[in-house]
């Protein structure tokens, strides 16, 4: 793989979490954020810590197959790692992450990665999906939508989790995490993410949802949802929930 000359969100995230699938320009990229923010290091893997809990609870209500979305690097805790039990399909719209994912899970029968759209859900491979999420549409599968919902404009963001509502079967779950206003009193920060990025207040997050469902735990900052120990004290940066298509 050639190395590539721009950084890229996913791989400086590897970084952050201690892994080794990134390049010196995600690295330098990482630092300057780190000197415009700071905490980078302790947010990012108390997002990941949720993502864990998240899947764990989606796999104890008898959820064995996922759809992951926006997918980056898939190491360090990653859902794959946490229900090896499961069957699971990455996907990612950077090839990079793609073709670094499928570099990293070559030999697992039981997890893939593909290019795929998280805003439109019909243009999975037909045989990926046969694949690694069987009997999609018919049983209910576990979404994993992290890290995306703050690079889509409201109408997208509540079409798309709407899209995936219909598309998989009642008993479905979704984590899914949300960008609050953290960033604002960080204006250098604020403005490497693009104009693209979209703070958001903590009361809009439940309306974007539509149809879908929290689970009594709310939606709340990542931290806090079902934390498994006191933890290292982290900015409230992300606030996460996992939703359900409720049956019948």
């Amino acid at each position: 793989m050639a190395e590539p000359t721009a950084p890229s969100t996913a791989r400086m995230i590897d970084f952050w979490l201690g892994g080794s699938d990134h390049f010196p320009v995600d690295v330098a990229a990482a630092h300057a954020f780190e000197q415009a923010y700071g905490p980078c290091t302790p947010v990012f893997r108390s997002l990941r810590a949720f993502l864990g809990r998240a899947v764990r609870h989606i796999a104890d209500a008898g959820v064995d197959s996922f759809l992951v979305f926006g997918a980056g690097v898939p190491t360090c805790g990653n859902v794959h790692e946490v229900v090896p039990e499961a069957t699971v399909l990455y996907t990612d719209v950077d090839p990079v992450a793609v073709e670094i994912g499928q570099r990293i899970l070559a030999g697992h029968d039981r997890v893939g990665y593909g290019f795929a759209d998280a805003t439109a859900v019909d243009g999975i491979d037909p045989a990926l999906r046969r694949r690694f999420l069987p009997g999609w549409g018919d049983r209910p599968v576990g979404l994993v939508f992290l890290g995306l919902a703050a690079f889509l404009d409201d109408d997208t963001l509540a079409r798309t989790l709407d899209d995936l509502y219909e598309a998989v079967a009642p008993g479905s779950r979704l984590a899914v995490d949300f960008d609050t206003e953290e960033l604002a009193g960080y204006p250098q920060a604020l403005a490497m993410m693009g104009p693209a990025f979209r703070m958001r207040p903590p009361e809009s997050f439940a309306r974007l949802l539509g149809r879908w469902q929290p689970t009594a735990d709310g939606i709340v900052p990542v931290a806090r949802w079902r934390p498994d120990g006191t933890g290292e004290a982290v900015p409230d940066a992300f606030y996460g929930a996992v939703a359900v298509k409720p049956a019948g």
